[in-house]
């Protein structure tokens, strides 16, 4: 009788391997959009200058719109792996499920693009 060597830490899994680093990826995407969330807060908190002209100065700022940017991808990627799991739960035609997991990546590149084209005015 044979003993299988697929039981335990060192089993064999096939498939997409999503779980454990995904969860960890949304949970940090979370952590950095929740302290760009506080930054923002203590600036408009801390701030006189409510006009046009005082956001267009926080934003002139290079740290600033760096800071705005990597958590706008961070967003990105947040979405993408929400989205992702529920096309894979809830739509059954394979065919459908790629067609809108397309649509979801194209139109989240498609949001990252304008935002750079938004804060460095390509």
């Amino acid at each position: 009788m044979a003993i299988s060597k697929n039981i335990g830490a060192k089993r064999l899994v096939v498939g997409a391997h999503y779980g454990f680093r995904d969860w960890l990826a949304q949970r940090a995407t979370a952590i950095i959009m929740g302290v760009y969330t506080i930054i923002l807060l203590a600036v408009f908190l801390g701030g006189r200058n409510f006009s046009y002209e005082g956001w267009a100065g926080l934003f002139a700022h290079e740290w600033f719109k760096i800071a705005t940017f990597v958590t706008f991808v961070a967003l990105a990627y947040h979405v993408w792996v929400g989205m992702r799991d529920v096309w894979m739960d809830y739509v059954k035609p394979v065919v459908l499920r790629l067609l809108l997991q397309v649509a979801t990546i194209a139109w989240l590149i498609g949001c990252a693009g304008y935002a750079a084209q938004i804060l460095w005015r390509i």
